[in-house]
């Protein structure tokens, strides 16, 4: 099976070493790696080129943000399986990918959900946050549960058949696609019971703004699927989220 990992950076110099060394390092072969650069004006791109040594697609052209990024990428995906990796995370482990191949040929299912972490901006191995995910049963995201981004892996044929992330939601869009695969489309699935990535604390979806904004796009995406959304939704979505900061690995 081969897998994609598509990367979208935008003048990330700083930590996107990290990011293709953690795909340099795995021990699964079969995977090409998909950068989609919004024309950044650091040296990214001399990054890329000097350090990638798997097979590589770069794309560095404007586009509408993040999401409308990432959708270039799924579009243009050779692999049957689509990680994303953002340019500040890395994967977990150096059998990261394989592990999570060989449960997709045991499961034989659309996409799987794992446990991520978070982790100090500094330090891509410092934990702050540990995101572990339960198992999904319907009904859960009115109950607060989502499983996190980084550590949702899809099929590259439920992208085209159920729709891509909707670009008129800039900072939940992926919240918005999860509850549609899970929810709406109801997507075969299974809890991968280990860690698949760890993510920088400091994105758009972790700061007060973005939070604010996002509450905004999770009620689109509520309304969007015709799922109702309970009063008492944002109280279960941020203590659980409360409640994995005392969780941490030491």
């Amino acid at each position: 099976m081969k897998v994609s990992i598509i990367t979208v950076c935008y003048n990330s110099s700083s930590t996107i070493k990290e990011t293709i060394d953690s795909v340099n390092s795995q021990s699964y072969k079969n995977i090409e790696h998909i950068f989609i650069d919004g024309i950044s004006i650091d040296n990214t791109i001399e990054l890329i080129k000097a350090n990638s040594k798997i097979k590589y697609n770069l794309i560095s052209e404007k586009d509408n943000g993040i999401y409308d990024a990432m959708n270039k990428g799924i579009k243009i995906a050779n692999g049957e399986i689509i990680f994303i990796l953002n340019s500040d995370d890395i994967l977990f482990s150096n059998n990261t990918i394989k592990s999570v191949v060989n449960f997709f040929k045991l499961n034989n299912v659309d996409m799987i959900y794992g446990h991520i972490y978070l982790s100090d901006l500094t330090n891509i191995r410092s934990y702050v946050r540990n995101w572990k995910v339960t198992k999904f049963l319907p009904g859960s995201f009115t109950k607060g549960w989502h499983p996190a981004h980084p550590g949702f892996v899809v099929k590259k044929h439920i992208y085209l058949k159920h729709g891509l992330f909707k670009l008129d939601l800039p900072v939940a869009a992926d919240f918005e696609l999860m509850l549609r695969f899970f929810e709406k489309k109801g997507c075969s699935s299974k809890l991968y019971d280990n860690y698949i990535s760890v993510m920088r604390m400091g994105g758009d979806s972790t700061n007060i703004r973005g939070i604010i904004k996002g509450n905004r796009d999770i009620k689109k995406a509520f309304n969007i699927n015709n799922i109702r959304l309970p009063t008492n939704y944002f109280f279960k979505r941020y203590y659980n989220k409360f409640l994995q900061k005392f969780d941490v690995k030491k």
